[in-house]
């Protein structure tokens, strides 16, 4: 793709976020109860390409558990409030009702209580002895500092996240995390992220990953472009990682899944970015936004409560349905935000494809227009896809 140039000292790519693009319709069609949108993953093998987000709002362990009965995977997030305090409940009512002015301030004190080991392996085995897959979530710097609790509490599934993860970080201070090394010395399957790049997804193939998490800055909750100025628009950072993939598949024989991660609030999005490479998509506000989800319709990023540089914000997305109605329905309402894998196995159908990996495959086009044409009345109105 030809560089576009902003100045004489700086040119860039183009880049294209979900809204910028649709997907083709094919000459075949498909009957929907036809098409398998199951997903594979090391040994495991799930009904549904869904991750739920490793946030405090989205993911306890009860929405783990439930998730998992669904048929996706829930993310535990190991170093939030469900392992700093025995009963998290209260404070989660607390940031439900706190000033958008108090909520950064507050939610920063609340984080300041120490991560406690005990609580770690607890709350893996209470969803572990629920009979379904545990993940859970640690970021890079108190990786191997966890890694202990998480293999004495039978964890199946490690993801190391954080707002930019890289398999090359420097430091003249601290001794970083290899990851090569560690995942090459863990005994159970880690996933990693996140990244927006060709290049640094195909480094982080190659620390052995069995998965890695794609997206900066696309959530709803997250203020990362603008603090940082970081990121890269989902649609396009997901292709490339996708084409690191296929290249890492032709220099190892070893395929390491692409998963989505931010930016997808309706099941038009999730099918998006199937279309453009993911094999599974992790979702957060969509989530936060079940009658089961431990913050009752708020939802806030992993960085929101940095001591020094918050990088996300609370936001309300209401209730909107259960865990099973947002995933798998019936919707009743018309703007794609509930039963979003019943718009995935529709979307596929009309597409004419059978399976995840096929639709991957799927005529994509530049839409500037997708969204607005023909929606007049929509947008006037505040419906629909106005809204």
């Amino acid at each position: 793709m030809a560089d576009i140039e902003i100045g004489i000292f700086k040119s860039g790519r183009r880049a294209y976020g979900f809204d910028d693009i649709a997907i083709v319709p094919s000459r075949r069609t498909r009957d929907p109860e036809d098409v398998d949108i199951s997903w594979e993953i090391d040994a495991w093998r799930f009904r549904l390409p869904l991750l739920g987000a490793a946030m405090d709002g989205v993911t306890s362990p009860r929405t783990a558990i439930e998730l998992g009965r669904l048929g996706g995977l829930g993310v535990l997030n190991l170093e939030g409030l469900w392992t700093r305090y025995e009963d998290p409940m209260p404070l989660l009512e607390e940031i439900r009702e706190l000033d958008d002015d108090k909520a950064t301030p507050r939610m920063q004190q609340m984080y300041q209580e120490p991560v406690k080991l005990e609580l770690v392996t607890e709350r893996i085995r209470q969803i572990k002895e629920s009979g379904v897959v545990v993940a859970a979530s640690v970021t890079p710097q108190r990786t191997e500092e966890l890694a202990a609790a998480c293999l004495a509490a039978e964890l199946d599934v490690l993801v190391v996240q954080g707002t930019v993860v890289s398999a090359e970080h420097v430091s003249r201070t601290t001794e970083p995390l290899n990851l090569k090394r560690f995942i090459r010395e863990f005994e159970i399957p880690v996933v990693v992220g996140g990244c927006a790049s060709y290049q640094a997804g195909l480094h982080l193939m190659r620390t052995g990953a069995v998965g890695v998490l794609v997206g900066v800055g696309p959530g709803n909750a997250c203020t990362t472009r603008a603090v940082l100025g970081l990121g890269v628009p989902q649609a396009t950072a997901i292709a490339d990682v996708a084409g690191a993939r296929m290249r890492h598949l032709d220099e190892t024989g070893v395929y390491v899944h692409v998963i989505a991660d931010g930016g997808m609030s309706k099941g038009g999005d999730v099918a998006k970015a199937i279309a453009c490479g993911a094999d599974a998509v992790m979702l957060g506000s969509p989530l936060s936004s079940a009658v089961e989800a431990p913050a009752s319709g708020f939802h806030w990023g992993m960085a929101t409560f940095h001591p020094t540089l918050p990088r996300g914000t609370r936001v309300r997305t209401g209730v909107r349905g259960s865990l099973s109605e947002i995933l798998l329905g019936p919707a009743h309402e018309n703007d794609g935000r509930m039963n979003l894998f019943g718009a995935l196995r529709t979307a596929m159908a009309t597409c004419g494809y059978e399976s995840v990996k096929e639709f991957q495959k799927a005529e994509v086009m530049v839409a500037p227009a997708l969204q607005t044409e023909g929606k007049q009345l929509q947008r006037s109105q505040g419906v629909g896809m106005g809204r």
